[in-house]
């Protein structure tokens, strides 16, 4: 098999640590442009005098080989840093939620590369099923338990909207960090080998796992082989990446306490599933070799979030970017939408939805607790939201002509199944404006486009367009969106405290 290198390299200096405050990181967003971050200021974009050059270049078999190691020469060579503890721009929410319960429970993350150009990304997507059961239910299990569907799942939709899944029914060889958005599987382990059960150095993983993954905020490296499950999409055989992360945006303003995506109600058990945003917006730089060519990126657009709970919602739809053209600032994007089940005796649904957007180093959140969500999605190829949180006014209109890549997603009914469809290949306009007091258009502060908008549609059914609204009672939403200090509360009944928080 020939495999070619696609070298990214952004003439600018290295990344400074973030940990300094006057540091200034070179960023890019887009085709020609690069932007400049001072925590403690806001984000400021300058553009380069020549676009970043691309090269494609053949290597053998054994180049591979090398290459997989880190050891040619020509590629790019990310640095591994093990997470730190209380990592600046953690979002509560990033640690593992399982609670050792029997309950029905999955758990998924979702990371993205995107590589502006090629005008290509990379989404990696995990799971883990009813980890109670790390082993396939005997009968007396599924008598006391009944049907339940377990494992853990890796995909991957790459560049060219190309797919590849690995699952297996066991997920004992998986693990998860309590406190950190951190976890592995080990899917075929080295001879004589054990499999990891946390994060450890790329060596060792290297040593210890022929295929499987490891991720945290700061890197991520896998390899994983297509199972042969998914003929009904085009497929790559195997996949291999390992890249550093530089996290930029958590959720919310920069410098600031980050925030709960679904407010405080998501430390408890009820309006499942939840949802955070772990990561609107970083840098990462590695490679990735897929379907025969080596993607080498540097400074690369990234972004990571995660949903748990019972399964997924009945109905959703999503639109995430943060690769635009038009801005005086880095600006990063987060949309969606969902029907939900309502606890109780009864199945009783409502709508859920929000715009997240951050611009400029500040946070502009669109929720039901601070405003009204519209939107009108149709089955496939149009996305259309606008939002009012009472300062600031938000539209977004997303659009393809491609069929769409079929995606797997934990289900109530069949666990990990095709349940949506995905494409990174849409065009997408956003704009904000400043809100008058008489409740319309005042000045307008961005106005953006991309050209690379990832989008989603799941569950369903979805026979018509979908149009919907969201807003909350003032009560419900003052307490939804009061200031209140979970971690003080559950400091009080400790064993209560939910994992991830």
């Amino acid at each position: 098999m020939e495999v070619h290198i696609h070298n990214f390299s952004p003439n600018f200096s290295p990344l400074r640590p973030l940990t300094n405050p006057n540091s200034s990181i070179k960023l890019y967003h887009s085709r020609d442009s690069t932007f400049s971050i001072t925590l403690s200021k806001s984000l400021k974009l300058g553009f380069r005098s020549s676009p970043l050059l691309a090269a494609s270049t053949p290597i053998t078999n054994t180049d591979t080989s090398l290459a997989s190691n880190g050891e040619n020469e020509r590629s790019v060579s990310p640095v591994y840093v093990p997470t730190p503890p209380n990592r600046g721009l953690r979002t509560p929410h990033s640690g593992y939620h399982y609670d050792g319960t029997t309950r029905n429970f999955f758990e998924g993350w979702y990371f993205k590369v995107s590589i502006p150009e090629r005008k290509q990304n990379f989404c990696f997507m995990y799971s883990v099923e009813n980890p109670a059961f790390p082993k396939k239910l005997t009968a007396l299990e599924s008598a006391q338990h009944g049907s339940r569907s377990i494992g853990v799942g890796a995909q991957i939709l790459g560049a060219y909207d190309k797919y590849i899944c690995q699952f297996s029914e066991e997920s004992q060889d998986f693990w998860g960090s309590r406190h950190e958005l951190a976890l592995g599987n080990t899917f075929v382990a080295e001879r004589n080998m054990r499999p990891p059960t946390k994060e450890v150095p790329p060596q060792e993983f290297d040593k210890r796992v022929i295929e499987g993954f490891q991720v945290s905020p700061l890197w991520h490296q896998g390899f994983i082989r297509d199972d042969g499950r998914s003929d009904y999409v085009e497929t790559v055989k195997t996949a291999r990446w390992q890249y550093s992360t530089q996290p930029v945006y958590g959720w919310g303003n920069v410098g600031s306490t980050q925030k709960s995506t679904a407010g405080w109600l998501a430390a408890f058990p009820v309006f499942e599933p939840h949802w955070q945003i772990c990561m609107a917006g970083g840098l990462s730089t590695g490679w990735i070799e897929w379907d025969g060519e080596r993607f080498e990126f540097e400074d690369a657009p990234s972004y990571s979030e995660k949903n748990w709970g019972g399964a997924f919602p009945r109905k959703w739809f999503w639109v995430q970017c943060n690769v635009f053209e038009g801005a005086s600032g880095e600006v990063a994007l987060t949309a969606a939408g969902g029907l939900r089940q309502i606890p109780g005796p009864s199945e009783t649904f409502e709508n859920a939805a929000l715009v997240g957007v951050h611009y400029d180093g500040i946070f502009y959140e669109f929720v039901p607790w601070n405003g009204v969500v519209n939107w009108e999605i149709s089955p496939w190829g149009y996305w259309y939201m606008a939002a009012d949180n009472g300062t600031h006014l938000v539209e977004l209109e997303a659009t393809t002509k491609e069929l769409g890549t079929a995606l797997r997603a934990p289900t109530a009914e069949a666990g990990l199944s095709p349940a949506c469809k995905d494409t990174g290949f849409s065009f997408l306009k956003l704009q904000i404006w400043e809100r008058r007091y008489d409740g319309t258009k005042g000045k307008l502060i961005l106005d953006v486009t991309s050209d690379m908008a990832l989008v989603e549609v799941g569950g369903g059914p979805w026979f018509t367009t979908w149009k919907g609204k969201t807003s909350m009672p003032e009560l419900v939403s003052r307490t939804i969106g009061a200031p209140i200090d979970v971690d003080g509360i559950f400091s009080f009944v400790p064993l209560f405290k939910p994992p991830g928080l």
